[in-house]
């Protein structure tokens, strides 16, 4: 049976959401991120024209695009309408995978036997839209791959089937910058040597692929001749991500516990990031020698930043370690989790924070979570005794 895949994109999320409740935002270049050093999380069609993306430094934006409004974004506001569009789409589709906090992919292979697949997804797309007052595009095909890559060729508002004798004729002319894995640095170097389009990659042999990029040359090919063989993942939302660490000796040392709190946080935080996650909730779990346990835990703004949760972690030591008596466990919990596709938060840190932060975690992936850490928390080393705990609904 030929697969149905359905990859579905809210437009716009951010702008979307901040235009539901001030219609004076309808029509005009609009930017949401932080200030003048952040960077752009999110920008309208409008603004777009004028050449401003995603990721791109507020100041540079500006000078494209000086009559533009900049907003700082409002991520439970994100969150909550998010939530409301997964709760539409859970409710009819049969398999749902949410790969972030505004798209969404759908198999509803077979369901042509009952209803038009193209028919059911665009009445699917409308109802969305009614009941959260949100745009949204999709595109069906035979893989996530296709899927995704129609979806942003029909960007805003738009809709596109692709059925299987059509997805080399509809890849072929694109720009290989549409495959999912291309990023900027792997286009520079396959244009270098003449490869710009799709269907000459998909006619480059794969392991020459393979000699030039590394180990995901494969993928990048089979993804350019239309095959994408990856199921959709029923979505589940995870609770929360925590670690805990026993002490061989129950220890009363200050700068010694401070120093393992930071190096837990930068590990769960480095989790976070890599998962796209983002967290809401900061718990801290203390154990005496006794075995008497105390926690303590407050709210923060979404953030996946360790050098923001270091000091929320560090804070809540101080306040729920009150007794002069020796410790045998701490633990940190992040909670209240949301999908975000942003490395860390976009609306409060700067573009040299930023560009810290890819750099750090591209190290941390290819070497190793403790290739490169923060001095301060360089104590920390995982071992049997400090088990990452993970907990889904």
């Amino acid at each position: 049976m030929e697969r149905a895949i359905v990859h579905m994109d809210l437009d716009t999320f951010f702008v979307s959401c901040e235009r539901l409740g001030n219609s004076k935002l309808e029509g005009i270049p609009l930017i949401i991120g932080g200030g003048d050093r952040g960077v752009v999380a999110s920008c309208s069609y409008e603004a777009r024209t004028f050449g401003v993306r995603s990721a791109m430094p507020i100041k540079m934006a500006l000078r494209l695009c000086p009559q533009a409004k900049v907003m700082k974004g409002d991520m439970e506001l994100y969150s909550k309408l998010s939530h409301d569009v997964t709760e539409v789409i859970q409710e009819k589709a049969p398999i749902v995978e949410k790969a972030s906090i505004d798209e969404f992919y759908l198999d509803i292979t077979g369901m042509d036997k009952f209803y038009g697949g193209y028919k059911w997804t665009n009445e699917l797309a409308h109802s969305v839209t009614k009941e959260t007052g949100l745009p949204i595009s999709f595109a069906l095909s035979v893989n996530k791959t296709v899927s995704k890559i129609g979806t942003g060729e029909a960007k805003p508002k738009g809709n596109l089937e692709i059925p299987e004798n059509k997805v080399r004729s509809f890849l072929n002319p694109l720009s290989i910058q549409k495959i999912p894995m291309v990023g900027d640095v792997t286009f520079q170097l396959l244009s270098r040597i003449g490869i710009r389009t799709i269907q000459t990659l998909s006619e480059m042999p794969a392991e020459v692929l393979q000699r030039m990029i590394g180990k995901n040359g494969i993928d990048i090919w089979k993804k350019a001749n239309g095959i994408d063989n990856n199921p959709v993942e029923p979505y589940t939302e995870r609770k929360s991500i925590s670690t805990e660490h026993t002490f061989s000796q129950d220890t009363i040392d200050i700068p010694k516990l401070k120093s393992i709190l930071i190096g837990m946080v930068e590990k769960l935080a480095f989790q976070l990031r890599s998962e796209e996650w983002l967290t809401s909730t900061v718990v801290i779990k203390i154990r005496y020698s006794n075995f008497d346990t105390e926690t303590k835990q407050c709210k923060v703004a979404y953030t996946s930043a360790d050098h923001t949760l270091t000091k929320t972690v560090t804070d809540l030591f101080d306040k729920v370690y009150q007794r002069r008596m020796r410790l045998r466990l701490i633990g940190i919990r992040f909670s209240g989790l949301v999908r975000g596709t942003y490395q860390i938060n976009l609306f409060e840190d700067t573009e040299e924070m930023l560009s810290l932060y890819q750099a750090m975690d591209k190290m941390k992936t290819r070497y190793g979570f403790d290739a490169v850490m923060r001095c301060a928390g360089a104590t920390f080393k995982p071992n049997n005794k400090s088990e990452i705990l993970k907990r889904k609904t």
